[in-house]
């Protein structure tokens, strides 16, 4: 996998913040997008698809919407990195195919620090250092590589 930026934010990123509700009556994920983390300039200004999203504890807190992950992979997240995901947010991304990267190592990741992902490592390429990080149950990983439950379903049967 090819390195990519980090995008820094702290703890308890919930839903709100990633797609505020008041954007939920657009018609599309795709509209809805051009709204993700509309008041962090951090991402609005410098997020690139590929990059990576990297949270503290409890990222994607507060509501169940399943748009907060939609919102996330429609803008081309490579991957979100955090120290821990609230429970429903968790579920929804692997559900949509997202990869999810615990790493209790998250804080010591600084907005535009050069991230790889490979073999169950986070490679800090700016800092040059490894952070271990909780790999996923096999067929969690599966669902994860065919991109959704939906595409893994499909494949399965």
């Amino acid at each position: 996998m090819t390195s990519a930026k980090a995008i820094t934010f702290g703890d308890n990123i919930d839903t709100d913040q990633i797609i505020a509700a008041c954007h939920l009556v657009l018609p599309t994920i795709r509209d809805m997008s051009l709204y993700c983390f509309e008041h962090y300039p951090q991402f609005s200004e410098s997020f690139s698809a590929g990059d990576f999203i990297v949270g503290g504890k409890n990222f994607g807190c507060g509501s169940s919407r399943e748009q907060a992950p939609a919102v996330l992979k429609e803008r081309g997240v490579r991957a979100i990195v955090a120290q821990s995901f609230a429970r429903i947010f968790y579920r929804n991304a692997v559900n949509l195919g997202i990869r999810l990267i615990q790493c209790e190592a998250a804080g010591a990741i600084s907005l535009f620090d050069k991230l790889r992902f490979e073999d169950n490592l986070l490679i800090n390429i700016t800092k040059k250092c490894e952070y271990p990080v909780h790999p996923f149950p096999p067929f969690i990983e599966d669902i994860i590589k065919r991109g959704g439950i939906i595409a893994h379903l499909t494949h399965s049967a």
